[in-house]
């Protein structure tokens, strides 16, 4: 076990850790060259076409050191916001973190947030200063923030580059002298955490875990503690590029068990592997649960494939475990599933697997986040993940709105502009801290629901994609709130209604109703659009009707001839406009979102 080591890459999105990990596994001859491409890891189609790790992924090399052998076990984590629960359980499996810096661009909102996550379960930090090569760089300016921010000296940040293939050597010789071997005893009963967990069609679901304590041998019979089922475990080994298959895995290692498990439900992220003859006591202290940020609503384009969209997002979920879904029903769009995700890139991201993966065709409704209501009649607290939930007004006290805490670090050329959006947003300036002559950090406390939408994007573009941004929960807080109505003919869509700050709502009512113009296509009949703040129509746009020229036949004669032919028409309109359905294309509802 004193020739394990276990330890993950945490950084800001886009600091190059794919590159760096690719490195990595080239120089201890994991991956020969010809199986070698950019992002190694990354093994999804839209990972590498975005040029973002999604999921973390774990390998193991061997490398030799002084006529030693060492097994390093690496996890290459995501950057980006809204996965950092996957950093947040790769973390929990491992003893040590490369923290990797872009030598161009400095510390960044994620580097902060992922650096607080390791020192919290009490990881050996390793600095790495990354892309020197580029002619950007800033070693010195880097490394004094670098040292700022965990104490460590100038000798011990490394400096490298993923493209050039630098101080990769250096990383290695880190890694086995400053990262701690696993504790553990290989005598006591066995004990793994579950990390993560894959869906295999032809061999059910393949768990990933660490053992803590103890071995288990391959045939074993094995029990999950969370879910209380035994499986014999059929086949058991270590992660490679591939599955390596072993007769033995014993403490300290990270592995694999595949059990011929078939449900979805049986495996959980987080839970406790122990064999049936010698089990532990103990149960794993493993990762909080996930605080879902954004709900949004995914239906079946065809109603009948309500079963298939289910098996689909059990199976995402095994792999996501950050994915949060209950059953719901719309009026206007049937059967569906209510979601809960870590923010907007994350439901995209599902909704893209979705597609591919499971070819599943859905509907996404518009985004909104989880609101407490608190009635006058005993104080009691109702929990709206839907606005359409929403009691009658005269019965609600107050209703309360969950906040964040936003960190942005910006240059300091931006600061006025940034300052304007947050408080365009609702947002209150808490801090603003001078990290360097030019770089600024900047607090803010905003309500979620205006995070939601656009504003990472109107972030980007304000600051000239400069200023990095990160966020997390601090609780709810009273709000004036009311909820916006969307009706088509006099009937409310509640895929489009929408709790609002009660300044904003005439102003983003009309706003939907003329875009809301723009995108339904025409009808033969008119079609009323209107926002509504419970009986009171506060904006209304008309789609005008294809009509038939009817009088075109009318040639002279008494202008009573015409008429007639035209109230005839109107009638049939009319008939026409009550049995008539108005169809809402899948663009409006996610234009509601994009209204600038």
């Amino acid at each position: 076990m004193k020739n394990i080591r276990n330890f993950c890459i945490i950084a800001h999105i886009d600091h190059g850790k794919s590159t760096l990990a690719d490195r990595l596994l080239q120089t201890t001859g994991t991956i020969s060259d010809r199986e070698m491409q950019n992002q190694a890891l990354d093994d999804m189609d839209l990972e590498r076409e975005r040029g973002i790790t999604i999921k973390s992924h774990a390998i193991q090399m061997d490398y030799e050191q002084d006529g030693e052998k060492y097994v390093l076990n690496l996890i290459d984590t995501p950057g980006h916001v809204d996965f950092s629960y996957e950093v947040s359980r790769s973390i929990a499996a491992c003893e040590g973190a490369l923290l990797i810096v872009d030598a161009s661009q400095g510390i960044e909102a994620q580097t902060i947030s992922n650096l607080y996550l390791a020192l919290e379960h009490d990881l050996e930090i390793i600095p790495i200063l990354n892309k020197m090569d580029l002619p950007g760089a800033m070693p010195e300016e880097v490394s004094d923030q670098i040292i700022e921010l965990i104490g460590c000296s100038q000798d011990d940040i490394i400096p490298a580059s993923g493209k050039t293939g630098l101080g990769v050597e250096d990383i290695l010789k880190a890694v086995v002298s400053r990262v701690p071997a696993p504790k553990g005893d290989l005598e006591a009963p066995f004990q793994a955490m579950v990390f993560d967990s894959v869906f295999n069609s032809y061999r059910g679901i393949i768990a990933y875990y660490r053992v803590l304590n103890g071995r288990l041998k391959k045939g074993e019979k094995v029990k999950f503690i969370n879910t209380e089922k035994e499986y014999n475990a059929d086949e058991i080994g270590n992660l490679g590029l591939d599955l390596l298959p072993k007769k033995e895995i014993s403490a300290g290692d990270v592995g694999y068990i595949i059990s011929g498990i078939k449900e979805a439900k049986e495996v959980k992220v987080g839970d406790t592997i122990t064999t049936v003859n010698n089990p532990t006591t103990e149960i794993v202290k493993g990762f909080e649960d996930v605080k879902p940020m954004v709900f949004a609503g995914i239906y079946p384009v065809d109603t009948d494939e309500y079963e298939e969209l289910r098996d689909a997002m059990e199976r995402l979920q095994l792999n996501d475990a950050s994915l949060v879904f209950a059953p719901e029903s719309s009026a206007a769009l049937g059967f569906g599933f209510r979601c809960g995700f870590l923010g907007m890139l994350h439901m995209e991201i599902i909704q893209e697997r979705l597609e591919r993966e499971f070819d599943m065709t859905v509907i996404t409704t518009v985004p909104n986040v989880s609101y407490k209501a608190y009635l006058k009649k005993n104080n009691e607290l109702l929990e709206l993940n839907n606005p359409s939930d929403l009691p009658d007004p005269s019965r609600i006290d107050y209703i309360e709105e969950p906040f964040i805490k936003a960190q942005i670090i910006t240059k300091s050329d931006y600061v006025g502009s940034i300052m304007n959006l947050c408080i365009e947003k609702r947002g209150m300036l808490t801090n603003q801290v001078y990290l360097t002559s030019d770089r600024v950090e900047l607090s803010f406390e905003v309500p979620m629901a205006e995070i939601v939408f656009d504003f990472y994007d109107k972030l980007k573009s304000i600051s000239k994609g400069y200023a990095s941004f990160d966020y997390f929960p601090i609780g709810y807080k009273q709000s004036k709130l009311i909820k916006l109505d969307i009706m088509l003919n006099g009937d409310a869509v509640d895929a489009l209604s929408a709790l609002v700050h009660q300044d904003n709502a005439y102003d983003l009512g009309k706003r939907i109703c003329s875009k809301l113009r723009e995108l339904i296509p025409r009808q033969q009949f008119d079609i009323a659009i209107q926002a509504a703040i419970g009986a009171k129509i506060i904006s209304r746009e008309t789609v005008k009707a294809v009509r038939k020229d009817v009088t075109a036949k009318c040639y002279g004669g008494d202008i009573s001839r015409k008429r007639k032919l035209l109230e005839k028409q109107k009638k049939g309109k009319k008939r026409m406009r009550q049995v008539g359905n108005v169809e809402v294309p899948q663009s409006a509802f996610m234009a509601v979102l994009k209204l600038d």
